[in-house]
């Protein structure tokens, strides 16, 4: 299929549809009545892993990166004047600033102690920080009395700790028994700095966070990207030199799989055209919106439908072809997002006409009519799987997916909703 369907001919487009809006505002209470099910029953205990069933996994770790996006994800729902969102809030709150953070060697456990104080797991990541900044920024912007206190910390600790200025990137992992950085880089904990410092800009006016924020996307879109045909590679060593075979015989990891992995195109795509807003148009290279229409179209070109089935595959090959073909929840709400955005940026129909066909897909195949929220993950035929991403791990990416129509480019969701620029 393609954006050029009769139903994105319709007289009036669904982006500018007060219907259309209705129903996304519809689809955000879907998913956000899923977060009182991800909240560990401990006082101070996060968000855990939910199943396929969205019942809470007692086995795996509750871990960094989803009681921040979840705390986030909360903040969003008490903007949105969602009663009950606020003690969800004060949940993640509370578990961020208490174990998961490490008051001896500073930072965050990548996942809560046990009930010893022992951590799961022991080196910290700079993915993790980025999100309990983006955690931080939202509870600030939510009027929590120890947000501002979470960020700061937060912001603190992945510029300290991480950012690399000699780069203008930031490096992934540091063990902080030793102090030192594990060797690998990787792109994927750049892009959701990118994210969480807009965030903090906007919680904070520091506008100074827009400067490593810039730093990032062009060293990644404009260097990394467009030199290698808007395929934008994952995995580098330690002078940012680009690793095209990394794990190539664990082609299906999630955080760190083989070749070119299409839905980040779209994120880094939707992140230019909100920093390039953020900046300003006096400030904003005359890259960016170039940069971020060249991603949106490689990544319909090699990962929407190529396989005879809807669905945008999980990663490619350096030639764009399908490696890993299982359809991830978190591409499509990326892709609606990315669309949304980029026909605000330019007017341009084809955009809306493939914001529509996608959340068409959305609603035909991922949207779980019997259990709620939505599918993370499925096959090729669109069959429910869970080889890379078993369960519902979280809301994060289906729940932004859902308030980007409604919102400018800038500023960020949480800041965008206490200004009360949400469309009705």
């Amino acid at each position: 299929m393609t954006g050029d369907t009769w139903a994105a001919r319709a007289p009036q487009g669904w982006l500018t549809s007060p219907a259309h809006r209705r129903w996304l505002e519809s689809e955000t209470d879907h998913l956000l009545a899923l977060l009182p099910a991800a909240r560990h029953p401990d006082a101070d205990g996060g968000f855990g892993w939910l199943d396929a069933r969205n019942a809470l996994e007692p086995r795996r770790p509750v871990e960094l990166w989803i009681t921040s996006r979840m705390t986030h994800v909360a903040a969003l729902g008490h903007l949105l004047g969602r009663p009950g969102n606020a003690t969800l809030v004060d949940h993640g709150v509370r578990s961020l600033l208490g174990p998961f953070a490490d008051a001896e060697l500073g930072g965050w456990h990548a996942a809560r102690p046990d009930q010893a104080g022992v951590p799961v797991h022991q080196p910290k990541e700079a993915y993790g920080h980025a999100f309990v900044v983006l955690a931080g920024a939202s509870a600030t912007v939510a009027g929590h009395p120890d947000g501002r206190a979470l960020l700061d910390r937060a912001v603190s600790a992945l510029m300290g700790r991480f950012w690399e200025d000699d780069h203008g990137m930031v490096a992934d992992a540091w063990d902080p028994a030793t102090g030192s950085l594990d060797p690998y880089r990787g792109v994927n904990a750049n892009m959701h700095s990118v994210e969480a410092l807009l965030a903090a800009a906007d919680a904070t006016g520091d506008r100074f966070l827009l400067g490593p924020a810039l730093r990032i996307t062009t060293r990644v879109v404009h260097e990394y990207a467009r030199t290698h045909g808007w395929r934008i590679p994952e995995h580098f060593d330690t002078e940012w030199r680009p690793l095209l075979e990394y794990n190539r015989d664990k082609p299906s990891d999630p955080f760190r799989p083989y070749g070119a992995t299409v839905g980040h195109w779209l994120e880094w795509s939707r992140l230019t055209l909100q920093l390039r807003e953020a900046l300003g148009a006096k400030a904003a290279p005359d890259w960016m919106l170039e940069g971020a229409c060249s991603l949106f179209d490689q990544a319909v070109q090699d990962g929407w439908a190529v396989d005879g089935e809807d669905g945008f595959v999980y990663t490619v090959d350096w030639d764009g072809n399908p490696v890993v073909r299982e359809r991830m929840h978190w591409v499509a709400a990326e892709a609606t997002a990315t669309a949304a955005c980029l026909w605000k940026a330019t007017g341009d129909p084809r955009y809306a006409g493939w914001y529509e066909t996608w959340w068409n897909h959305i609603a035909t195949v991922l949207r779980d009519r019997v259990h709620g929220s939505w599918h993370h993950e499925l096959d090729s035929t669109n069959t429910p799987s869970g080889t890379v991403w078993p369960g519902k791990p979280d809301l994060y990416h289906a729940v932004q997916a859902t308030l980007m129509p409604r919102l400018p480019l800038a500023p960020c969701f949480a800041a965008a909703l206490a200004a009360d620029l949400l469309q009705d």
